[in-house]
């Protein structure tokens, strides 16, 4: 593969415009709700800290919110050597969190593209998975957004995606099947539409 390495900042995009939150202080006021909901004390010595804690962790799991994915993909580069093959970054980790419970998904990401004329920097395609993935997510949508991200932003030939993760929302409560992993996927351009070229970029992501 040939690829081109990028400085490691910044790791994060500028906001986008419509970015709004709302104080930590409320954030804090509704775990300490939660702490009591469960039947604890949060006045206890061992829980005092820990709705700031809990908020300055929920902070960093849902930083992606604050962040537009697609700006990483802004900088590309044409002189590449006369490359014009599938550019691929195999098992990418992500954490991300369940809309519905919000409870962990933990997995890892496979992308892949083929450049019609331009490339982007290797590390930006796992900025894109982790900005989406730090959000409130469903697994199925968190496939399609890194894909049509990609697609948007480069215009490649082709775009591939396949994602693997388990759900601690099926593992850890309800059914309670741990180690079972959902796999997504979606291909678009020429991993759609040419059966070959599918079968290829699906070997080399070690998925055929």
């Amino acid at each position: 593969m040939t690829a081109i390495y990028d400085d490691d900042a910044p790791m994060d995009a500028p906001a986008p415009a419509d970015f709004v939150t709302i104080p930590q202080a409320e954030a804090e006021d509704a775990i300490r709700t939660l702490i009591r909901w469960t039947g604890d004390d949060p006045t206890r010595e061992g829980l005092l800290d820990t709705p700031k804690r809990v908020a300055k962790a929920w902070r960093e799991y849902t930083k992606g919110y604050a962040e537009d994915p697609g700006l990483h993909l802004s900088r590309t580069f044409a002189e590449v050597g006369g490359y014009d093959e599938i550019v691929i970054l195999r098992d990418i980790p992500f954490q991300s969190h369940c809309e519905h419970h919000m409870a962990p998904i933990i997995g890892k990401g496979s992308i892949a593209y083929l450049p019609r004329n331009r490339v982007v920097g290797i590390s930006k395609l796992a900025r894109v998975l982790h900005g989406f993935a730090r959000r409130l997510q469903v697994q199925e949508r968190l496939t399609a957004e890194v894909a049509d991200c990609i697609q948007y932003h480069l215009d490649p030939v082709g775009v591939a995606v396949v994602i693997e993760a388990t759900h601690a929302c099926m593992s850890a409560r309800g059914v309670m099947t741990p180690g079972v992993v959902m796999t997504t996927s979606r291909m678009m351009g020429t991993f759609r539409n040419d059966h070959s070229s599918r079968t290829e970029v699906l070997r080399l992501m070690g998925k055929g």
